[in-house]
């Protein structure tokens, strides 16, 4: 039975149900000696009390997608067959350009919960020895005819730790927020990709390659976008490519972005951290070298050239602000980087509501398919619709590009 699933959320509740009902209806009917009775009674009443607490518990995972199967909660399921040394590139050496097409079976998502038209397939990374489950969702022109011949941008979705792949489709309504948008010609049609970012139990990849441990960086940027590109019309080039995050996936958003511009034109980050101790179960955190080469800011600064990359960041005072400010200061042209303030919390009920001003921004940002009716909508940098203004995108540029403004709401 799922964990996740509707059937036992619906057995959880029955049995917490049961566990009430029938110690009122027999607490007077036990027999045995006076030590017998009150320990058959502390032990219903144990029962009745695990129930209870079992059914908050499954129903506080399905509401934040915390854990996905039985594996991920018990700490049995590990998703990494090997870790080689990929190298400082994350390919081993490989032109990835040159492998043999990566071929993959992709069934149709039989759970309202996420909406509609959403897929998965189980991939096995050929590069990083990694695997995983991971959902991909395609716009709406991607069946229309028009649009037969176009290559299409997509955007990696990533949860927070822990956390399912599912998240941004469950708790965030991704795809119910984005599809009426794309119809509209607000915000291009990208391609919603959405890989299992869990490898190791009870551990934080943070998203970094660890040779002999995970390579979880290869996973995301190399082994999900080949296979992606090997079976959808998706962009090839790091143009048509971007990656979004919540909390932990935040991080690992942002540290791809500014790590990898030959893979990723831009990336979101809501409510992240630079510093991977920030989450007490990274596994790069305890390692100094790991720690300070895996923080998006180090990366930055230590770049040979600024990446040509652009950042959204947002968050409040003390979850987020303060990194994205520092992300920010530290941007040299062609490195762009916008920042917003936030509150309400670590919430999913705040990142949710940003989604379709973020969307907006980042079809500024990338290449691909061009909307139909784009060419009714005011035109941004890249012929696309204009990015998010809201007071902060010049401001932004000029601070990224050694500028004094101050770009911050």
């Amino acid at each position: 039975m799922s964990l996740t699933g509707t059937p036992f959320f619906v057995t959880a509740i029955v049995v917490a149900a049961l566990a009430v009902l029938v110690p009122l209806l027999v607490w007077h009917r036990v027999g045995g000696p006076a030590v017998v009775r009150g320990a058959v009674r502390i032990l219903m009443v144990l029962v009745a009390q695990a129930s209870a607490v079992v059914v908050v518990f499954v129903a506080v995972n399905n509401a934040n997608g915390l854990y996905d199967t039985w594996g991920d909660l018990l700490g049995t399921d590990s998703h990494v067959g090997a870790a080689p040394n990929l190298g400082v590139d994350g390919t081993g050496g490989r032109s990835i350009a040159k492998e043999p097409p990566v071929k993959q079976a992709f069934a149709p998502v039989d759970d309202a919960a996420l909406g509609t038209g959403v897929m998965v397939t189980h991939l096995t990374g050929r590069v990083s020895g990694a695997d995983g489950e991971v959902y991909v969702w395609l716009p709406p022109q991607y069946d229309d005819p028009a649009y037969r011949d176009k290559g299409f941008p997509v955007v990696e979705l990533l949860p927070g730790y822990p956390g399912s792949a599912k998240d941004w489709f469950t708790n965030l309504d991704v795809t119910e927020q984005l599809r009426p948008l794309m119809v509209n010609g607000e915000v291009k049609p990208f391609i919603l990709v959405a890989p299992r970012t869990s490898l190791l139990a009870g551990q934080d990849t943070g998203c970094a390659n660890v040779p002999g441990v995970v390579n979880a960086d290869s996973w995301l940027s190399v082994d999900v976008r080949k296979m992606v590109t090997d079976n959808f019309r998706a962009e090839t080039a790091a143009d048509g490519w971007a990656v979004a995050g919540i909390s932990a996936g935040a991080h690992c958003a942002a540290k791809l972005a500014v790590e990898h511009p030959d893979r990723y034109r831009a990336g979101i980050a809501l409510s992240g951290y630079n510093d991977p101790a920030a989450e007490s179960d990274s596994i790069t955190a305890g390692d100094p070298v790991l720690r300070r080469e895996t923080n998006p800011l180090w990366i930055l600064t230590h770049a040979k050239h600024p990446p040509h990359t652009s950042l959204f960041l947002t968050g409040q005072p003390g979850d987020g602000y303060e990194d994205g400010l520092a992300l920010r200061g530290a941007a040299k042209a062609p490195t762009q980087v916008w920042v917003q303030k936030t509150g309400g919390g670590h919430l999913n009920v705040v990142w949710k509501p940003l989604l379709p001003e973020v969307f907006r921004w980042l079809s500024g940002q990338m290449s691909g398919v061009q909307n139909m009716k784009d060419s009714k909508s005011p035109k941004g940098e890249r012929g696309g619709p204009r990015p998010y203004d809201g007071g902060v995108r010049g401001p932004a540029v000029q601070a990224a590009s050694g500028g004094d403004a101050r770009g911050e709401r």
